[in-house]
């Protein structure tokens, strides 16, 4: 903050108060991760060889695909992103993290949570809810975890030196309540004793799906991609008036959309959620044109850190949203329902949006937290782009398979299993996308867990100096019996 140097020793104090929960949240995140996309890899291979795992039930494209779809969301991305969501406000609010133990309890409440959830549903005890079908205890432990780590960002937050709210405020801060108020009233209402019958069961589940995976997802991503482009950038965020209005555009249209255009249910729920999506297209141009004109004219070589993530994660966020928002435009969903396009939308979300913006921030959080270097800082390189090429090969040919499938669908000359398998070749081609993504993964968690290990080693090294040198101090004070001799 001056020229002595106070803004490096606060800083210092801030990233201090930060290492424990964040190396929690961020090392249970890359494993959940990495077991997700294991999962995942695991359940489509059922489509190439069919009897590969007959004998395994619990690897049947049923509940893996269930299990690693839930894994990527709240093994990894949510735990990942309130991490860096803690860091986010310690550091803007010039002061230590609040109730620092807090966060770390509530890391190992959630992780238990999702350890729970995962085998419960590779054991056939699935809700049967899409995005929701970790049952009721578990989603108590995850809804606990959530509030508690909430608690110390809120506190953080009062406790700031700097009164003065930031964009990454709005989008982070949103995102906190968003998650407590959707992930709670779905529970409530799906996964009690009681639930309602019928429709309204189907159309609770479409407004979750929409309000976590494109709602929530973009407040976290957008929030924590508004801190760290102008960071590394060198430069302010540019219009924060495009960003306030893309804020309060995106949280008022975007829960509108969900409802597919072929549900069971009054007509004016799918004309209102078709509205909504087109709506919604401006919030995604309005963060678009923020982050364009943040990052153009910046000096930064791109050369797979952490701007590079941040950047391609944005570009996904964009891409993403809009193919999301023409599956509920009723020209296109009659050839897009029920194919793969919309899974491979949904990947794209959850992988090169938010995985990528989270990869970077963790990349950047990280060495300064710790207070030293990547122990395998080439391995986060090929991290981007093994990432970055694997999403591609991942998702692009599931659209391409998905349009193709859903226009064979719509010709009754075609069976519809000859209209299915036309999407295999194109599957074939995601698997080698998903095997690039796993093996780029896996570096991001080696480097975690080689920063653990070196820290938790530097503790033990420091406690047995510290008692050593107690011991020799106690020594020295001691008097020699033959002093006490000579003394008397």
């Amino acid at each position: 903050m001056n020229p002595n140097g106070n803004k490096s020793i606060c800083a210092n104090e801030i990233d201090a108060s930060c290492r424990v929960p964040l190396l929690a949240l961020f090392g249970g995140a890359a494993l959940w991760l990495v077991l997700g996309l294991a999962l995942g890899l695991a359940a489509v291979m059922t489509f190439h060889k069919p009897d590969m795992f007959a004998d395994c039930a619990f690897l049947t494209f049923g509940r893996a695909q269930a299990a690693a779809n839930d894994l990527l969301l709240y093994g990894f991305a949510i735990p990942a992103a309130l991490g860096v969501m803690l860091w986010i406000f310690a550091r803007l609010s010039l002061v230590p993290l609040a109730l620092p133990i807090v966060p770390v309890v509530a890391a190992h409440l959630w992780h238990l949570g999702v350890l729970v959830g995962t085998m419960t549903i590779l054991f056939g005890g699935s809700t049967g809810h899409p995005w929701l079908e970790y049952p009721r205890a578990v989603a108590v432990l995850l809804f606990a975890g959530f509030m508690l780590v909430a608690v110390s960002a809120a506190a953080t937050m009062g406790f700031r030196q700097n009164r003065e709210l930031y964009p990454s405020h709005w989008f982070l801060f949103a995102a906190l309540l968003w998650f407590a108020w959707s992930y709670g009233t779905a529970n409530l209402f799906l996964v009690c004793n009681h639930p309602p019958r019928g429709v309204v069961q189907a159309v609770i589940g479409w407004w979750l799906a929409n309000n976590l995976i494109f709602v929530w997802l973009a407040l976290a991503g957008t929030g924590i991609a508004f801190y760290f482009l102008p960071k590394i950038a060198g430069k302010p965020l540019a219009s924060s008036g495009y960003a306030l209005f893309g804020f309060l555009t995106l949280v008022f249209f975007g829960t509108w959309v969900g409802i597919p255009q072929s549900a069971p249910v009054p007509a004016w729920l799918p004309t209102a959620s078709a509205f909504g999506a087109l709506l919604s297209v401006i919030p995604v141009i309005a963060i678009a044109l923020v982050a364009r004109k943040t990052v153009c004219g910046a000096k930064v070589p791109c050369m797979g850190g952490p701007f590079c993530f941040i950047k391609f994660g944005v570009l996904s966020f964009v891409v993403s949203s809009l193919l999301y928002i023409g599956e509920f435009c009723p020209r296109y969903s009659r050839v897009l329902e029920f194919t793969w396009f919309n899974f491979g939308v949904t990947q794209w979300q959850l992988l090169g949006f938010a995985g990528m913006i989270l990869c970077g921030a963790i990349y950047e959080i990280l060495p300064r937290v710790m207070a030293g270097e990547l122990p395998f800082p080439k391995l986060a390189k090929a991290n981007f782009f093994l990432c970055s090429g694997g999403v591609v090969l991942y998702v692009i040919p599931l659209l391409i398979g998905g349009v193709e499938q859903g226009m064979k669908l719509r010709d009754a000359n075609i069976p519809f299993a000859d209209a299915s398998a036309i999407a295999l070749k194109f599957l074939r081609i995601s698997t080698t996308g998903q095997m690039l993504i796993l093996l780029g993964t896996l570096c991001l968690l080696l480097n975690i867990i080689v920063m653990t290990l070196q820290w938790k080693l530097g503790l033990v090294k420091t406690v047995v100096t510290v008692f050593k040198d107690s011991l020799v101090e106690g020594s020295a004070h001691q008097p020699l019996p033959c002093d006490k001799e000579a003394k008397s």
